[in-house]
């Protein structure tokens, strides 16, 4: 199967991308390699009341390396746009093409791959594995993708330095803070070397100033490891700390700079 990753559009011999108006209002964007691209994005869902459309030929680029926040109201499909991302979800027609694959054209064998080796998730919630201690946690991709035991654990060790929890790794989840059990998640996410880091409201759950850590921990790793980062947020002064900012309302996407929001 032969995977083809379009070339992204612009003006010839401009360092600006023009995003077309009526999917984002227009903009410039400095010109890098794109890693993420929506083409015409629907998704809906069948009710009983007849067809429910979160969101409709939604088109946009996110180039590598760049951190990227995704705002807008609760139930808007914020969520279920960054699940279509992570190949967590199908789109209801459009395309995606992440880290040049294009997502639709995977078979369930190939997305689970692709999960586990191009994107790393973190999450509201830290789904950690109550009766696991921190190091196993953050080994469970690893052990996933068919590395022994020993060699998943000392790799685990090491992102736990990353997030500064190496005197943790022993401790279960309920032995951790909020804020700790979240930079687990983070060192769990990462753990696989992904291109890209997907997050869905990371510090929610978190008081101001734990949120404002672990925001500091995702900017510093989103930095040194060459991540390309795409963080669904409320939190408005987290997402004016992102590169760009683009918001969700009412089926459409539309690029905002923070004196709008």
């Amino acid at each position: 199967m032969e995977l083809v990753f379009p070339e992204p559009h612009g003006p010839a011999g401009s360092p600006y991308r023009k995003v077309e108006s009526g999917r984002l209002n227009p903009s410039c964007v400095p010109e890098r390699p794109t890693l993420i691209q929506v083409r015409d994005l629907r998704k809906e869902y069948s009710t009983g009341r007849g067809r429910l459309v979160l969101f409709d030929r939604l088109s946009f680029e996110v180039a590598e390396g760049e951190l990227l926040a995704i705002v807008g109201e609760s139930g808007a499909g914020k969520s279920t746009l960054l699940h279509i991302l992570g190949a967590l979800d199908t789109p209801s027609a459009g395309d995606v093409y992440c880290a040049s694959i294009q997502l639709r054209m995977l078979s369930a064998r190939q997305a689970a791959s692709f999960r586990n080796r191009e994107v790393g998730y973190v999450w509201q919630f830290h789904y950690l594995l109550p009766e696991f201690t921190a190091a196993e946690n953050v080994a469970i991709p690893l052990l996933a993708r068919g590395e022994s035991r020993a060699a998943a654990l000392k790799r685990a060790g090491e992102w736990l330095n990353e997030v500064e929890l190496a005197d943790r790794a022993d401790h279960r989840a309920g032995e951790l803070s909020g804020g700790e059990q979240q930079r687990v998640s983070l060192a769990r996410a990462l753990v696989t070397g992904p291109k890209v880091l997907l997050a869905d409201e990371p510090t929610g759950d978190l008081d101001s100033r734990t949120a404002g850590v672990v925001f500091d921990l995702i900017e510093r790793l989103h930095e040194s490891h060459g991540l390309t980062s795409v963080i669904v947020t409320h939190n408005m002064t987290l997402a004016d700390r992102c590169s760009r900012i683009l918001r969700l309302e009412k089926g459409a996407m539309e690029e905002v700079s923070p004196q709008r929001m």
